[in-house]
């Protein structure tokens, strides 16, 4: 079965018609079709049986003139009476049958004699030998008189009637179709942070102008949020870095010593989980979605790894050019490659874009995280102390804020063992 609303939909008006049209065209054929041939057919087989008992009761001249001219003139047969032959052998039958068979039949009822026909050699009449006690009586009927030919005027107008209403149906469903692919390309758009089309508004049948006007309140609802948790977090930010502007104003003025140094130590580590609360809560939610090039960013970091002596490589596939948010997607690849760099001594970097779907992996030869804690890693403020975490040493929020990221753009991160014998985090991202 399709997995489209446009195809199932058309599947659920084209079936039943398709049924309904063979169920009438198989009664058709097999009541009124089969009874008005059998009438005709009948009506021909007894006018030659009357012909027969004429030329067989009555003198006739010895060229048949009369029993001849009367058929013709009266009965719209043309016959001749030829003299003693044996019969043509049986002429091959058509693939629709039904005017050999009940002629057949009819003439066996009526007449009884040894008979051959011909409903093939010429389409518009049909041939019919009788042998008689003295004679063959040959007969050219109209296939008309002995068969319903204008049967395929009902079978076409059933089928043009048809096409003509699924035609009607499919421009009728097409436009009630519109408006649920019009929501669901605004609502996919809105989880990747894109803006809401220009022209995109609540349209077609109640039931979807209902769904797309929740999703618009939702929209408004969801924006305001956000709007009202970046000014309180801009806020909090600020009479925070106040604080700690405080107090290293307070530790320069006391001078050097151990003491200082352990506390300045311990603001730099405060001023560092600010930033990261920051971050995972803001979760950058604001920027607009534009293009980026992936080769510039990897390149970006196979430098910083030859820096920290450490081997990175890197391979983009297909377009390196996506749509996503720049920087908050550059911070997500960040986070996972400074993990692997971190743990490992050898990065691989493969950038795949093909067809709609981006797919980013980060593999290396680290130690790895056990296959029972992949899950947990991405829970906020979740540090591993015995194995590897993207913020070792620091607040925990690393692989969250990468989850969040990605999530954010309508994919996901998924972790699994690699081929170098570490970690493998791979981004899959529609594109």
């Amino acid at each position: 079965m399709p997995k489209g609303l446009y195809p199932r939909s058309l599947i659920i008006i084209i079936a039943p018609m398709v049924l309904l049209q063979s169920v009438v065209a198989f009664v058709f054929m097999e009541r009124h079709w089969q009874t008005v041939t059998q009438r005709l057919s009948t009506a021909v087989v007894r006018d030659i049986a009357g012909i027969i008992d004429v030329i067989e009761s009555y003198p006739q001249d010895p060229e048949f003139a009369t029993v001849t001219r009367m058929a013709r003139e009266k009965l719209d047969l043309n016959i001749a009476v030829l003299p003693p032959e044996p019969l043509p052998a049986p002429a091959p039958k058509p693939f629709f049958s039904i005017l050999d068979g009940i002629l057949s039949e009819e003439i066996t009822d009526q007449i009884n004699r040894p008979f051959w026909i011909d409903t093939v050699g010429n389409s518009r009449l049909v041939e019919i030998r009788i042998q008689l006690a003295d004679h063959v009586l040959r007969v050219f009927a109209r296939r008309n008189s002995a068969y319903a030919s204008n049967t395929h005027i009902f079978l076409l107008w059933m089928v043009g009637t048809s096409l003509v209403l699924l035609v009607i149906a499919i421009l009728f469903l097409r436009n009630q179709i519109r408006p649920i692919q019009a929501l669901a390309e605004a609502a996919d758009g809105f989880g990747r942070g894109q803006p809401m089309p220009q022209d995109f508004r609540p349209r077609g049948a109640s039931e979807v102008r209902r769904a797309s006007l929740a999703f618009v309140q939702m929209r408004d609802r969801i924006e305001r949020q956000i709007e009202q948790r970046t000014q309180m977090l801009n806020g909090v930010s600020h009479d925070l870095r106040t604080i700690l502007t405080r107090f290293r104003l307070q530790l320069a003025l006391l001078g050097e010593g151990e003491d200082q140094d352990e506390l300045n130590s311990d603001v730099d580590e405060m001023q560092r989980m600010l930033e990261g609360y920051l971050a995972f809560a803001k979760g950058e939610q604001g920027e607009d979605v534009a293009e980026l090039d992936l080769e510039p960013v990897f390149a970006k970091f196979a430098t910083e790894a030859r820096l920290k002596n450490k081997k990175v490589e890197t391979e983009v596939i297909g377009d390196p050019r996506i749509l996503v948010r720049p920087d908050s997607f550059t911070r997500l690849i960040t986070n996972l490659v400074s993990n692997a760099l971190r743990h490992a001594g050898r990065v691989r970097i493969v950038g795949r874009h093909e067809g709609r779907w981006l797919t980013v992996t980060v593999e290396d030869d680290g130690p790895g995280i056990p296959a029972d804690q992949r899950e947990e890693v991405f829970k906020p403020f979740v540090r591993l102390d015995t194995a590897r975490n993207i913020d070792a040493g620091g607040t925990g929020l690393g692989l969250a804020i990468a989850r969040d990221i990605a999530r954010s753009h309508g994919g996901d991160i998924l972790l699994s063992d690699s081929k170098l014998g570490g970690l493998r985090a791979m981004i899959r991202i529609p594109a």
